[in-house]
């Protein structure tokens, strides 16, 4: 690899594989050329499927990297505050002192994933114009793949740059700004530009998503929806209230939020809240290395049935026992458990498995192990979902807070995301000021809870991480428990990897 960049380039194995059965009929690998996926849009929609499929894929090796899931897993869950798993081997990551080692490759693999997609769609979207087809077909495409493309810088820039709050107005350090299909040595840009391409990108998306007037025909797919909750993630992440605030509101709008019989289905299967997956099913698995392989409550993986995954007793304790989200963590009431680890013990496992019944027979389960999360099929098959419309309200009250507006606006979104849909009949937001922002965020961790947003919604409100061992109210293991402010670890910024350091002139 003469470049780490190079990496972006069209990989044609990935880019002829579409979600689904339908890469059975493309052609080999190595009888297809630039020429052929470009000649026409037909063939320029398995280059957009392609761009799906890398997010689903194993990558590096033995490390068990599974695309977007470790992103999600390894970055958002491990590190994070409210998510809890036994395994103190893994204390480097999940206490964050990685993020300036820049030889690792949990370091490297972001960096390495986010710039195989920004490559990938970059080819889409210098060649695509020259297809044969519709206008409107390659108008949807381009759309597609600017909306992938917005979505990966908006990734690298909350993992590789400050919170907006240290980035003095955005003028530290963002990411490489590749926008072509060039592979040369290029600096780092300034976060403020970083975001700035992003909104470009979508604002572009959103343009070309209105004219074509076509419409997606599988979740695992992008539409504008998906580009508005772009969006909004990335402007809330900006702290850029009003936009936040407006694109949330776009982005949930034609998906409802989803039952409480769709709730406790196991989030693995695209129901009408779900604005954006990844396509998941037995025909395309990876297997032990997928995400669900890693968190299913059913998953016959070792690494769900010796050490399952587990709210912290913090934010469980948080939860109504009116609400419908308590009822998808193991409570350990009144039995024993081994409180230095969580294990069950004789009469809390039986009732964990009597509750369960899909737990594998020889797992072991755990106080305050989690059952929202549940696999298709063994080990670990699918859907994965990436934004639902309960983050868009949550974004929609947060942003409204802090635009000063009327407390009384603020609790009605929370009204309807936690009473009116059902998860908790008995819920009435009432509080102000502080208290309110405790409470939008309170429900953030609960809604969201398993799916990944865990330790980056912690360093974007600059709020440190502080895990409790049991005998401090907390259930985490004694090298877990520890207190993490947002001023440590390189501010919670992974650093460039030397991957790209060691060829990018630029960079020196």
């Amino acid at each position: 690899m003469n470049k780490i960049l190079s990496i972006g380039l069209l990989s044609f194995s990935l880019l002829a594989a579409s979600c689904g059965k339908d890469y059975l009929d493309t052609k080999p690998t190595g009888e297809v050329s630039a020429g052929t996926v470009f000649e026409t849009t037909a063939n320029a929609k398995l280059a957009i499927n392609g761009l799906a499929k890398m997010m689903t894929q194993q990558y590096l090796s033995s490390q068990g990297f599974n695309g977007e899931g470790t992103i999600k897993m390894y970055y958002g869950n491990y590190p994070g505050n409210n998510f809890y798993v036994n395994l103190s081997g893994w204390a480097v990551i999940i206490n964050g002192t990685y993020n300036e080692n820049i030889t690792s490759i949990y370091c490297y693999y972001p960096w390495y994933y986010y710039y195989k997609i920004i490559g990938n769609a970059n080819t889409i979207i210098t060649k695509i114009d020259a297809a044969a087809g519709t206008e409107a077909e390659r108008q949807f495409i381009k759309a597609q793949a600017l909306t992938y493309r917005a979505y990966a810088y908006t990734m690298l820039a909350q993992l590789y740059g400050n919170r907006w709050a240290d980035s003095n107005n955005g003028t530290t350090n963002g990411v490489i700004l590749r926008l072509d299909e060039s592979t040369g040595d290029a600096p780092l840009a300034t976060l403020a530009q970083t975001y700035a391409q992003v909104y470009t990108d979508l604002d572009q998306a959103i343009d070309l998503y209105t004219k074509s007037a076509k419409t997606r025909t599988a979740n695992y797919e992008m539409n504008i929806n998906v580009a508005y909750a772009i969006y909004a993630r990335a402007a809330i992440t900006r702290q850029d209230y009003p936009t936040a605030e407006a694109m949330a509101v776009k982005a949930r709008t034609g998906y409802p939020l989803m039952t409480n019989t769709e709730y406790r289905a196991g989030f693995a299967t695209p129901n009408q809240e779900w604005i954006w997956s990844s396509y998941g099913a037995t025909d395309e698995t990876l297997y032990f290395y997928s995400y669900f392989a890693y968190i299913a409550y059913n998953s016959s993986g070792s690494a769900v049935r010796t050490t399952p995954k587990c709210i912290s007793r913090e934010l469980f304790n948080k939860i109504p026992a009116t609400d419908i989200r308590k009822g998808l963590f193991l409570d350990p009431l009144n039995y024993t458990y081994t409180t230095s680890t969580g294990v069950a013990g004789t009469e809390l496992k039986a009732r964990a498995f009597s509750l369960f019944p899909a737990l594998q027979s020889n797992a072991t389960p755990f106080a305050y192990m989690q059952f929202k999360i549940k696999a298709n099929d063994i080990p670990g098959v699918g859907n994965l979902n990436h934004f639902r419309s309960s983050e868009m309200y949550l974004i929609e009250a947060e942003a409204k807070y802090f635009q000063t507006k009327p407390a009384t606006e603020i609790q009605a979104v929370m009204n309807a995301l936690n009473r009116t849909s059902g998860r908790d009949a008995s819920y009435n937001c009432t509080t102000t000021g502080t208290a309110l922002l405790n409470e939008i965020k309170t429900y953030r961790n609960i809604e969201l809870w398993g799916e990944g947003f865990d330790w980056f919604d912690m360093k974007r409100w600059g709020d440190p991480i502080d895990r409790k061992a049991y005998a401090a109210g907390g259930n985490f293991l004694s090298s877990l428990a520890v207190k993490i402010e947002p001023s440590a670890n390189n501010k919670w910024t992974w650093k460039v990897p030397q991957k790209e350091t060691d060829y990018n002139t630029a960079l020196e």
